[in-house]
């Protein structure tokens, strides 16, 4: 079967533009917790959004391959307008569980009917990873809905993201002490990317 006449190519299509719209919600939720002060969210945001962005670059490869000029296909995107960070982590969440768990695997389902093997295959390790992010996103969402977000209940090392200071307590300053940026700049140093 070729791509350009396939259920598949309306797959990689209907993909792409979620996940193009994954990473410009990802984009404005970043300045959203950045505004609201939460300036490590606004960080996983970005991180999360980069990824996003990945994806989709990965499926406009497939696209293009395909040797289509222009691809349409209907959409039924919707647009989450809410800005406190809270909403946003959850409205993230159930994003990300709904392509884990019900659009990529039918997507990988359709694929593999039609003989697109390493289409079928990128839509699964599509899914494995939008599961990350959405068991990401509801564990955070949780934590900060518990306001435990701060705080641990051990002493741990916390690390000011915007100038390195470290910090041992079961929460951080409310200020840092180095550059003054508010606790929200502030996580445990496992969860730093470099250490």
């Amino acid at each position: 079967m070729e791509l350009s006449n396939s259920m598949t190519l309306q797959a990689l299509m209907r993909a792409f533009s979620g996940e193009t719209q994954a990473w410009a919600r990802y984009a404005f939720a970043e300045k959203a917790a950045e505004t609201q002060g939460y300036y490590a969210l606004s960080r996983l945001f970005h991180y999360t959004a980069s990824q996003e962005k990945e994806h989709a670059e990965r499926l406009w490869r497939q696209l293009r391959a395909g040797g289509e000029a222009r691809v349409e296909t209907p959409g039924d995107y919707p647009v989450d307008l809410r800005t406190d960070v809270l909403s946003l982590l959850q409205e993230a969440a159930e994003h990300e569980r709904q392509e884990a768990e019900e659009i990529y695997p039918a997507f990988a389902k359709t694929a593999g009917q039609e003989g697109f093997a390493p289409i079928s295959a990128l839509f699964r390790s599509l899914a494995d990873i939008e599961r990350i992010h959405g068991q990401r996103f509801e564990s955070v969402a949780r934590q900060l809905q518990r306001g435990e977000l701060l705080r641990i209940g051990d002493s741990a090392e916390w690390l000011c993201l915007y100038c390195g200071h470290v910090t041992n307590g079961t929460e951080p300053p409310a200020v840092c002490p180095v550059c003054a940026h508010p606790m929200g700049g502030f996580v445990p140093m496992e969860l730093s990317p470099f250490q």
